[in-house]
């Protein structure tokens, strides 16, 4: 059992790596590839997070953290541009386990939930609105847009989660491992002035 939840693991890591695939649709594809039952027990995310960090180390070890870096300054003007929504960055950009296949999750905290989608069209922003299922499990807005990294020099998906200014409170939670689960402009900032990032 805990040979074949390593070797889901694995398979889905690269997945995420190689693929840019978010860690749901990833363990779902894993199990198809490697002939598994669909009922197959899956791992969870934190299993799945650390065969991510151990492929990168393998076999990006050279080029993800520049990749990383460009994402987290691709995520910081985003995030200057919409300070006044309360940006926070998540996901894998923030974890550090992003490379240039990865998308850039940002939660916004709004006094009104309108008032982002208002300030995306007075900016003449190309975005696609869809619902998303939000950290607190409800569906949540989603403005999708895409936005070009100059390190990198392709386009890179970005997407503004639109959250009440009330789901701050809980949005700053440490998780298991006792990790902050998103940072704000600060903290992005911080992670941008460590050694390596460059």
């Amino acid at each position: 059992m805990e040979a074949l939840q390593s070797e889901i693991c694995a398979t889905a890591a690269r997945l995420v790596v190689e693929e840019g695939l978010e860690y749901g649709p990833a363990k779902r594809r894993a199990v198809k590839q490697l002939g598994l039952n669909a009922r197959t027990a899956l791992p969870d995310n934190d299993s799945l997070e650390e065969a991510v960090r151990e492929y990168i180390e393998i076999f990006c070890g050279d080029t993800q953290p520049a990749e990383l870096a460009a994402l987290r300054k691709l995520a910081l003007t985003w995030m200057e541009r919409l300070a006044e929504f309360r940006p926070y960055l998540a996901g894998a950009v923030w974890h550090g386990t992003a490379t240039r296949l990865s998308d850039i999750y940002l939660q916004l905290f709004c006094d009104d939930p309108k008032s982002a989608e208002i300030a995306l069209i007075e900016h003449n922003v190309d975005y696609t609105p869809r619902t998303v299922t939000g950290f607190t499990g409800e569906d949540l807005e989603a403005l999708s847009l895409s936005s070009m990294s100059p390190e990198l020099g392709e386009p890179i998906g970005v997407h503004l989660l639109v959250y009440d200014h009330d789901d701050l409170r809980g949005a700053l939670k440490p998780d298991a491992k006792g990790r902050t689960p998103r940072g704000n402009l600060a903290a992005v900032r911080a992670l941008l002035q460590e050694p390596g990032h460059g």
